[in-house]
């Protein structure tokens, strides 16, 4: 890799480059994603926007490092994902990347806690007592009160703000927010998106898949996605 390639790496969290995805549906090859090219860089807030059926969901999936692209490249944080094994993928993704998803996907039988502390358990960075931090980080968040309740005895505001806190527990480089606010009512998801905007002004690169326009005001930047195609960037 060129001294270039370096200084390029080190600016970006995310760059796609050519990228394009399909799905064997029988005999048919269906293309969902052409030719994309985006790149984020550290610091940023983006919010990708498009209606259903766009290719929202499978950009999301080659950002967070849940698929392979067919063609083209998905480098994060310098690496390029079709290079690495499974296992080096799966560490890559539970370090670099938070998750925040619309159904919040919190285990029902842990506590708000031991929610938060679960990605340390398979990948823990150095240094970082899991528990201590998922403590601070419901505090952060407004939960203080809320720490040893199960998800069924937490608000949907409050169990979005544990899924925050536990995207943020391994200290990422990218905080992925799908629809974060889509299953809530307007004034909670408010409140949801003053923490993102926070985090935000505190450095945090965020990645938001949005198809609501007032969401997509927080951002930085707003990417428009159609037909597997980015419209505008």
């Amino acid at each position: 890799m060129s001294d270039y390639q370096n200084d390029i790496d080190d600016e970006y969290v995310i760059r796609l480059v050519n990228l394009c995805k399909s799905y064997q549906v029988g005999d048919m090859e269906v293309p969902i994603l052409k030719d994309i090219n985006l790149s984020v860089k550290k610091g940023e807030f983006v919010a990708i926007m498009g209606p259903s059926g766009s290719g929202k969901s499978t950009l999301m999936n080659m950002i967070g490092c849940l698929d392979r692209p067919t063609c083209g490249q998905v480098i994060v944080m310098g690496m390029d994902i079709n290079e690495l094994s499974d296992l080096e993928l799966a560490r890559l993704r539970g370090f670099e990347i938070g998750f925040v998803f619309q159904n919040f996907n919190l285990v029902p039988r842990l506590t708000a806690v031991q929610n938060v502390a679960l990605p340390t358990y398979a990948n823990n960075k150095p240094g970082v007592n899991g528990n201590k931090r998922a403590k601070e980080l419901l505090e952060m968040v407004g939960l203080s009160d809320r720490m040893n309740y199960k998800p069924s005895e937490l608000s949907g505001g409050q169990q979005q703000r544990v899924s925050i806190a536990r995207a943020l527990v391994n200290t990422p480089s990218l905080i992925l927010a799908d629809e974060p606010t889509g299953n809530l009512d307007s004034k909670t998801g408010d409140g949801i998106m003053n923490i993102l905007a926070t985090l935000h002004k505190k450095g945090r690169t965020i990645i938001m898949i949005t198809h609501a326009p007032d969401l997509a005001e927080f951002a930085d930047r707003v990417v428009y996605l159609r037909d597997g195609e980015i419209n505008a960037k």
